[in-house]
Order: C-alpha cells, then structure tokens, then sequence
C-alpha cells in the first residue's frame, strides 16, 4: 500500500505541476573580468546542477574545472567549434535552487562578434535547461516504473499465494469430509461392539449354565457307575 501510495503521489505531482525553463541574460566576474551570458534558474540543490551542467558541457567542449568556475575550451556555439577560444561556466544557489549561467569574456574574443556568440549561448543554456528537468522527470519515471514493476511482482506473489491457499483448502476440507465420515464410522462401528459385547456376555452366561448342567450330569454318571455291584 505505500508503494502505490507513493506512485499515486508522484502522478498527482507531475498532473499538478509544469517545469518551465526561463533563460535570462546575465554577467559573471569570470578571472577578474566581466563576461556576458546567459543564465537559468532551475529547481535543485546546487551540487545537483552543477553535476548536471559538467556532463552537459562535454558535448560542447573541453572542460575543467577550478574555483567554482567551468572553463571550456575549444567552444561549440551554433554548431561552430572555436579552437582557440574558451567559454566558461558557473552555478551558484543553495538547497532549494541554483542558477546555471554559460557566457564568456568579450575581450578573448577579438574579431568575432560577441553578440552573436552570446545568443547562441542563450539557446545553449535554454537546452541544458530543458535537460535538466528532462532528466529530472525520466529518473522519477524510472522510479515509477520500478514501483510499478515492484507492486507488479507482489501481485503476482499473491495471486500465486491465494492459488496455494485455495489448494491447500480444497485439500483441507475433503480431508474434513473423509474425518467426518471417519468418525460417524467410528460411531457406528461403536455401537455394533458393544452389542456383539452385549451378545458375547450372553452367550457366555448361557455356556456357564450349560456347562453347570452338564457338570451335573457328568457327576450323577459318576455317582451311579459306583453304585454299579
């Protein structure tokens, strides 16, 4: 019960509840310079999102990290790698949420177009974003999934454990069936011997009596061969 409790709680959730992605521009003081971006912020603990942001930005370059800040190298913005160029990446927040911001320094962009640049970041961001809680969702899918299949397992335990249970009556009550006729048996049998004891006893009475007279008789044929002269 607290399993489908459970499931039951989290689709109510999900019905209740729609994630939306909000991308705003925003600056950074990346290396003691101001760089520009764009930033998002989304529901989770700060550790959990910059998890999700490392392994997001692998697809967009080389990455290190250091000081709390994602350095990537050789950048893809727009589906253009920049070689010898870099963007950097920061999240900060507490417990409840955290802000993702993806930007870079204008200044280490000589000849290009920042602007530009920085509007592709702002997809980019829109994307990790929708990742995020995309990847938040499918992990309680999974959850539900596992609920379900538990909750699936359990039943069919059950349906079996009610199939033993229905055998083991069934096996029950005609074993019932054969002690009640057992014992009516018993009774029966019972009552016949004690009339065969009944008869037995008269029959030995009637012995004794036959036998007493014939004691008589046996002596009364003594008794006259003597008087034989």
């Amino acid at each position: 019960m607290k399993v489908i409790f459970s499931i039951l709680l989290i689709l109510i959730t999900n019905f209740s509840f729609s994630q939306k992605v909000a991308v705003e521009k925003s600056t950074r003081n990346i290396k003691g310079s101001e760089s520009g971006g764009y930033a998002v912020e989304l529901n989770g603990t700060t550790e959990s999102v910059s998890q999700a942001l490392s392994r997001f930005l692998k697809d967009y370059g080389k990455t290190r990290s250091s000081g709390g800040v994602v350095t990537i190298s050789a950048p893809v913005l727009g589906g253009m790698t920049y070689e010898k160029n870099a963007a950097y990446a920061a999240v900060k927040g507490d417990a409840i949420k955290a802000s993702a911001w993806i930007g870079l320094n204008p200044s280490e962009w000589p000849g290009n177009d920042t602007e530009v640049l920085i509007d592709r970041i702002k997809d980019m961001v829109y994307q990790f974003g929708v990742k995020y809680y995309q990847d938040q969702i499918q992990s309680e899918i999974d959850q539900t999934q596992q609920a379900i299949d538990a909750t699936e397992r359990k039943l069919q335990r059950l349906v079996s454990q009610n199939k033993d249970l229905n055998n083991k009556l069934v096996s029950n009550e005609q074993d019932l069936i054969k002690l009640e006729k057992a014992i009516v048996d018993n009774k029966n049998e019972h009552v016949i011997l004690l009339q065969k004891l009944d008869a037995n006893k008269l029959s030995q009475d009637s012995v004794t009596n036959a036998a007493v007279q014939i004691r008589k008789v046996l002596d009364a044929q003594k008794e006259k061969k003597q008087k034989v002269n």
